[in-house]
């Protein structure tokens, strides 16, 4: 496991809590530390108030941060005592200091439903840079988090998929529970390689082509991670659904970036969207190279 921090956005709200349990239990396994940060965006002009203030606009922002941050480190410390957790309080924009931040982090973790800097968390600017831009991998935490289950992982039977698998398999064995890897297809993803009118697909055919591919492509990672039980799913369905309904009772969704097929553009498509909005598990999002 790396020794690199998992960096945590911090925002008071009771979503960033979550992500702050579910990120001192992954510390604890990993036997790391955990960074706790807050991004304060100060306006260039304050306020304008009638009356005068015992302390300025900005002030008043970056105490209440440091409350946020205090309430975030008992958080950590009740969940998983005796972690090392340390807080960081910045001004300025969270996507752009959390992507500047994620370089020297192990992990990043952000609830799914913020405050101020993290408001809009799923759908805005912040998620979409880390997902796009961060330098390593992003898990979005929905709400509680089970405590059993298997990880999920979605395949894509391309190296774009690798990535993915590395996190994925790397997790599975730390937790000491199984992995389920998803290949999801459908008449659209196979029209390349089957160019004829949908009515003479033979169906049964492509579904065997596609769960070899898939049986294939794990072979090196079956060997790399032996004691890792794992289940090879391929589904004739689109990728959102196949993967949420292979997610349920889940305790991690581990998806790609980037790949081909339904998962091309993932990260700033409708399929990511769409995972982390009705996801009911936290979901990882990991881009080629920083899977660990």
């Amino acid at each position: 496991m790396p020794s690199r921090s998992i960096l945590v956005g911090v925002d008071g709200s009771e979503s960033a809590l979550h992500a702050v349990r579910w990120a001192a239990e992954e510390a604890r396994r990993r036997g790391g530390a955990l960074r706790l940060f807050h991004a304060c965006f100060v306006p260039p002009s304050a306020p304008h108030v009638p009356v005068s203030l015992p302390r300025t606009y900005g002030e008043a922002l970056l105490d209440e941060g440091r409350q946020w941050l205090a309430q975030a480190t008992a958080t950590a410390e009740e969940t998983a005592p005796g972690i090392e957790t340390s807080t960081d309080l910045r001004i300025g924009t969270a996507a752009e200091l959390l992507v500047t931040e994620s370089a020297t982090a192990g992990l990043v973790v952000l609830g799914s439903r913020g405050l101020g800097g993290f408001s809009g968390l799923l759908i805005g600017s912040v998620s979409v840079a880390l997902a796009h831009y961060g330098h390593c991998p992003v898990v979005v935490v929905r709400g509680e988090t089970p405590e059993t289950g298997a990880v999920v992982v979605g395949v894509d039977n391309s190296a774009n998929s690798d990535a993915a698998l590395d996190f994925a398999f790397g997790t599975a064995a730390g937790r000491g529970v199984p992995l389920i890897a998803v290949h999801t297809w459908t008449d659209l993803s196979t029209e390349r390689g089957w160019p004829v009118l949908p009515l003479q697909v033979d169906h049964t055919l492509i579904e065997k082509e596609e769960a070899n591919g898939l049986t294939e492509h794990l072979t090196g990672w079956r060997e790399k991670y032996p004691a890792v039980e794992l289940t090879e799913r391929c589904v004739r369905d689109r990728p959102v659904r196949g993967l949420l309904k292979a997610a349920e009772g889940a305790q991690l969704l581990v998806v790609g970036s980037h790949g081909r097929g339904g998962f091309a553009g993932m990260c700033l498509g409708s399929t990511s969207q769409a995972l982390l909005h009705h996801g009911t598990c936290p979901v990882a999002v990991i881009r080629p190279g920083t899977s660990r």
